[in-house]
């Protein structure tokens, strides 16, 4: 592969690693570029999608985390006034996916595995501590001005993947606009191990639990339950993560005697956005900084490893000859599923676990209720929920 053919990455989350991996892998230059001293390691996403662990499998990533992380085949949906459970098994897209189950892992270990490989591999530079600031593009390249503790550095490269999350200064000096909404209301997650599996029967992994007066979210990562709560947007910060809020969310949850332990807090801003355009020039955006939404349903990380992959792959078959009118096809494909999939299923998520009415609610429980009469609707649910639709309908388009 041609020094000319180099690619610069910013940001070294889940998203730009796994492109650079992939590249680096193929013989492509490639430098990565991130404002933190190493990836970071906080609890943000930790639910991989049966298609998305095909992916990680082809990657070679895939045996390295399933000891680390939690098998997940069934989900649920579940509503605390009836005590419905709604169970969904992600076995049934068996011949549909080679890993039909979602891995519950924290994305974190899957990035300090990256950057521990990519630090052995020739043509790959990591550069921490730089904080991108400028970028500018000629004829046939780019260049991305950084900022290190002690130096302005000048990066050069023929093509430059913006990955460098939702407040993306790539994004913004490319003057493409973030439409969208941010929701009246944050979300506060608190991680626990406290053992709920005892106090909800057939606890599954992933449950999403629906109640008119408060609904949450449980989610098990090996060690930890990571709950999430809707919070006010008029709370102050501070009061969210106190001790007295949390410990009075959690036992709104399920009543226990003492405090609970408390591992981590996390406040979240909650928007829906999509970028106007994914790529200007020699420029491409991937992951949150061309698309954000509410964390419900584990899409967010998953639709922007599709991204990048998606990306990937057109940078070598043009580096390779063909036209590069094909990395056009880029933004047409995921731009296009972003809207159709990934922000449409997230709100249609949010909307269901936040009904108030009853007539609304006693809708939706018939919805699934029907979903789970029949084999076939659960399967196309399932198709659709897991993000395999969207990845079918991405590879149809021209």
């Amino acid at each position: 592969m041609a020094q000319t053919d180099k690619v610069i990455i910013a940001g070294a989350g889940p998203v730009g690693l796994i492109g650079a991996l992939y590249l680096a892998r193929r013989g492509v230059p490639v430098t990565v570029i991130d404002a933190l001293p190493a990836p970071a390691e906080d609890l943000r996403a930790s639910t991989f999608h049966p298609p998305t662990l095909d992916m990680l499998e082809d990657l070679g990533l895939l045996e390295w985390m399933l000891p680390r992380g939690l098998k997940s085949p069934v989900f649920q949906h579940r509503d605390r006034p009836t005590g419905e459970v709604f169970s969904f098994d992600l076995g049934l897209l068996a011949g549909e996916v080679r890993n039909p189950y979602r891995l519950q892992c924290e994305q974190w270990k899957m990035m300090r595995h990256i950057g521990e490989l990519l630090a052995g591999m020739p043509g790959v530079e990591l550069c921490f501590n730089e904080r991108a600031v400028h970028v500018a593009q000629a004829a046939h390249g780019v260049r991305l001005s950084t900022e290190t503790p002690i130096a302005i550095r000048h990066h050069e490269a023929r093509w430059l993947i913006a990955c460098d999350g939702a407040n993306s200064i790539i994004r913004k000096w490319l003057g493409i606009e973030f439409e969208g909404l941010t929701y009246p209301e944050k979300f506060y997650c608190a991680t626990t191990p406290h053992p709920f599996e005892e106090n909800f029967e057939n606890l599954s992994n992933v449950n999403y639990v629906a109640d008119p007066d408060q609904w949450f979210v449980l989610l098990r990562v090996p060690e930890l339950w990571r709950v999430l709560v809707p919070v006010a947007d008029s709370i102050p910060d501070e009061t969210i993560v106190s001790d007295a809020y949390t410990q009075a969310a959690l036992q709104r949850i399920a009543a226990r005697p003492g405090d609970y332990p408390v591992r981590h807090r996390t406040i979240y801003r909650v928007h829906q956005r999509v970028a106007k355009r994914y790529r200007a020039g020699n420029v491409f955006l991937a992951g949150d900084a061309a698309h954000i939404n509410n964390p419900l349903g584990g899409m967010g990380m998953n639709g922007g490893l599709h991204d990048v992959l998606n990306l990937a792959e057109k940078l070598l078959a043009v580096m390779a000859g063909a036209g590069p009118e094909l990395l056009d096809r880029y933004e047409r494909q995921r731009r296009t599923v972003c809207y159709k999939y990934v922000q449409a299923q997230t709100m249609r998520n949010r909307e269901d676990l936040a009904q108030k009415s009853g007539s609304a609610r006693e809708k939706r429980l018939e919805e699934m209720r029907a979903l789970l009469s029949s084999r076939e609707a659960t399967r196309e649910f399932l198709i659709k929920n897991s993000m395999i639709a969207s990845l079918r309908d991405a590879a149809a388009i021209e």
